[in-house]
């Protein structure tokens, strides 16, 4: 009956997540919806609920395509802009599946499984996982596994140690439902994480132009084809070094501090800030849930704390930075970081029927 339940609240969550206003949805007298598709969102049909975990090699369901078209998107499927795909739980679909799977620290069944499931529903950074070359994957020394990942040909600024970087806010490309000034002291903040633990040192200067990082907020389709989805789904995305952009899903309810903030699909701005500034500097996703580059973010979650992975990863690309703590002993980081609370779960059902009404509500009053 939980799993039922559990399943029940999925679709309703995922169906809600994908429409952004009324128009979107239409609902009739037996409680069908029909959603507009997105290679970043997944709406799952009433009748193919139960048959998600029981689907394996060889069956037909119809919505299989859009799991496929989700993990195209997120690069483990071929092509990513690649838009026709079939109904068919076939060999490259599973072994799709298990690679996402080993990717964001899951467990591997090759099976549309709830946790899958509910991981993929789950809003993220769009930039994919699987397009990068994996350096000291799973590696072991002194007892601890490396999980960070580079870009492919491992780019970094190649810049004189000590290296500053210069960043601008686009005045053109701006929300107003936080002040300028949270907006500055969020990234000033993720910012000084990285650069605590590197010889690197951001500086904001008002010339967007010549601004070797450039931030701004965007809408849709904003001429760098990865266009963005509306409220959760994809948050943000950024750019391996040196392209030095980074851009956020104008749609979202950024936060700054959730206790001024009553919507339960907030987002984190210094969370998905200081993720962003990660692949800016380098970094590709993490599959360890408690790293910063761990590409996922639930609603009203926050993940803005450098794990000894993101410590690593990027001290690998830049050096340390002379006045950091290097005598950390990494097996009680990561005993610690188990511990915590930062790391990505599964919506629970209060969590889902909490953002389930607050979403429908606000798709019904836009």
């Amino acid at each position: 009956m939980f799993l039922s339940l559990r399943y029940s609240f999925t679709f309703l969550f995922t169906l809600l997540l994908t429409s952004t206003s009324p128009s979107r949805i239409a609902l009739t007298a037996t409680q069908d919806l029909t959603v507009t598709p997105s290679a970043t969102k997944i709406a799952i049909t009433n009748h193919i609920i139960q048959g998600l975990t029981n689907a394996g090699r060889g069956t037909k369901i119809s919505g299989i395509s859009q799991f496929k078209r989700h993990l195209s998107r997120f690069g483990y499927l071929g092509n990513k802009n690649n838009t026709s795909f079939d109904d068919v739980f076939d060999a490259t679909f599973e072994s799709a599946i298990v690679r996402y799977q080993r990717n964001l620290g899951l467990q591997v069944t090759g099976k549309l499984d709830s946790n899958t499931v509910s991981q993929m529903i789950t809003p993220r950074c769009g930039d994919p996982d699987t397009s990068i070359a994996p350096y000291n994957h799973h590696h072991r020394h002194n007892h601890v596994t490396k999980n960070f990942v580079f870009f492919p040909g491992k780019p970094r600024w190649s810049r004189s140690m000590p290296m500053t970087l210069t960043y601008a806010f686009s005045r053109e490309n701006m929300i107003h439902s936080l002040s300028m000034k949270e907006i500055r002291e969020a990234f000033q903040r993720a910012f000084q994480r990285w650069a605590s633990v590197i010889p690197v040192s951001f500086v904001e200067v008002d010339d967007f132009v010549l601004a070797e990082i450039k931030i701004g907020f965007y809408n849709g389709e904003h001429g760098d084809g990865e266009p963005f989805d509306g409220v959760l789904g994809v948050l943000a995305h950024s750019f391996s070094p040196e392209i030095g952009r980074l851009h956020l899903d104008a749609a979202e309810t950024w936060a700054v501090d959730f206790q001024a903030t009553a919507s339960e699909v907030a987002v984190d701005l210094e969370s998905v800030a200081t993720h962003e500034i990660g692949h800016l500097l380098g970094l590709s996703h993490s599959s360890m849930k408690e790293a910063v580059m761990y590409p996922s973010l639930r609603p009203r979650g926050k993940r803005a704390d450098l794990n000894i992975d993101d410590i690593k990863g990027v001290q690998s690309l830049y050096g340390s930075n002379p006045n950091f703590r290097s005598q950390w002993s990494l097996e009680s980081d990561m005993s610690a970081n188990q511990g915590a609370e930062f790391g990505l779960k599964p919506f629970s059902l209060a969590t889902s029927l909490i953002i389930i009404i607050v979403t429908l509500v606000h798709s019904l009053c836009s």
